[in-house]
């Protein structure tokens, strides 16, 4: 039974790791209202492809280091060394990033930390694994998942008050202490995996390495449904990108709102984010199996009409209040991702499996916050007016609509394979 307690601890300490880590992802998409802040790295602030390049930058590192890195983390460092190293080095990263200058240094650091964060959520997904059974796993991976929706909401407020309060690099160092003083503590204190993992034999050799590096890869590939749910995963990373990187922007200058108000409306979408996902855990424990997949498409038919409602109210609270309902269906189907991993993968391959879900997902799902700030920048016509620029923001937010109908159509797609093939946590056999 203690064992059974302490599993938990390690899944409260994702948690905190996870918001820590949403909390330095969103800092740029704050700061980027900075004047100051824009003129340190050389941005114009009518300059939307570049500002939203720097979430671009982030999701490509990112997205590479879970599709390559994470293969190397679960055969030779295991997810408690891993751990320890991808916080000391996104913290020294984010530390340090405002003595860069100049826009080009500035990616170069959002890509090296998008590099040293890109295997967190596969080693979060390898832990539950070891620690829960296919019909438990739906509580502690909405857990997990609950950091990126606190993290979010505590990060908008958070770092607008650092920037009301402080100079804009405040924020910078603040974060990076706080992943290595609160994150390192946690994961030597509560992350333990079960004997089985950390007995297995490790790799004496070099070429042992790679061999066991190269065969936990083809078994990821061997995951049943892979294409389909790195699909579904794409999309759905591609709303929350999209959305949380151009939400301060929209609510200050598309809706009117004031830096201040912008912060805690900018949070509200992220709290009703995390009641969604620990509500969307539960449900997957609830339901069986086999209708995991009707959790994506009711979501994402309710994401969409909810945005759809936000970018065409006249009501700027309406509109603010729109999104939250966006980001609550969004929090319902986020858990069901790592869920159906591991659901469809070996355990000894779920590391890998979900690195190239969630890598590719996150590659794919980086280019939206870059094509939103084109459109964006495109339909705003240059002018300073507040008309210009909320339609463009219109616009821009409307192509979340259709993230939302590829969701749809990969959940359907799912659920109909899954009813001749229901075969839980089995591989498919190549043909």
């Amino acid at each position: 039974m203690q064992a059974r307690q302490f599993r938990w601890y390690g899944v409260i300490t994702l948690f905190v790791i996870v918001a820590i880590s949403y909390v330095d992802r969103i800092n740029i998409a704050v700061l980027i209202t900075d004047p100051a802040f824009l003129g340190h790295m050389g941005i114009a602030a009518t300059d939307r492809v570049s500002q939203g390049l720097l979430a671009t930058a982030f999701m490509v590192g990112y997205g590479v280091s879970a599709f390559v890195l994470t293969p190397f983390c679960a055969a030779l460092f295991g997810v408690r060394k891993s751990l320890i190293m991808g916080l000391v080095l996104w913290g020294v990263v984010t530390f340090v990033t405002p003595w860069f200058t100049g826009y080009g240094m500035l990616l170069a650091s959002r890509i090296l930390l998008g590099v040293s964060e890109g295997p967190l959520f596969s080693l979060a997904s390898s832990y539950i694994k070891a620690h829960f059974e296919d019909r438990e796993n739906g509580k502690p991976n909405s857990f997990v998942n609950m950091g990126t929706g606190l993290g979010l909401a505590v990060g908008y407020p958070f770092v607008g008050y650092l920037l009301a309060t402080y100079a804009w690099d405040t924020s910078f160092h603040v974060l990076g202490l706080l992943n290595i003083v609160l994150g390192i503590p946690l994961v030597l204190a509560f992350v333990r995996m079960p004997a089985s993992y950390v007995n297995q034999a490790k790799p004496r050799t070099f070429g042992e390495a790679m061999a066991k590096v190269a065969g936990i890869a083809r078994g990821a590939l061997h995951t049943r449904h892979l294409v389909l749910i790195t699909v579904l995963t794409s999309a759905v990373l591609a709303y929350l990108w999209g959305g949380s990187n151009w939400l301060p922007a929209y609510l200050k200058e598309a809706r009117g709102f004031s830096l201040r108000e912008m912060g805690w409306l900018a949070s509200l979408p992220q709290y009703a984010t995390v009641l969604a996902v620990l509500l969307g855990g539960v449900l997957i424990d609830k339901i069986e199996r086999l209708h995991v997949p009707f959790i994506f498409m009711g979501a994402s038919v309710g994401v969409a009409l909810a945005v759809l409602l936000a970018i065409s109210a006249q009501d700027r609270y309406v509109a603010a209040y729109s999104l939250v309902a966006a980001n609550f269906c969004w929090g319902l189907m986020s858990p069901a991702i790592p869920s159906t991993v591991q659901y469809c993968s070996r355990p000894e391959h779920v590391a890998s499996a979900f690195g190239v879900v969630n890598g590719t997902g996150s590659l794919v799902a980086g280019f939206m916050p870059a094509v939103m700030g084109a459109v964006i920048g495109a339909l705003s016509g240059g002018a300073g007016t507040s008309g210009g620029s909320a339609a463009g923001f219109f616009a821009g937010f409307a192509m979340l609509i259709g993230t939302q109908l590829v969701v749809f159509v990969c959940g359907l797609i799912l659920w109909l394979r899954e009813r001749h093939a229901p075969q839980p946590g089995m591989t498919a056999t190549v043909a």
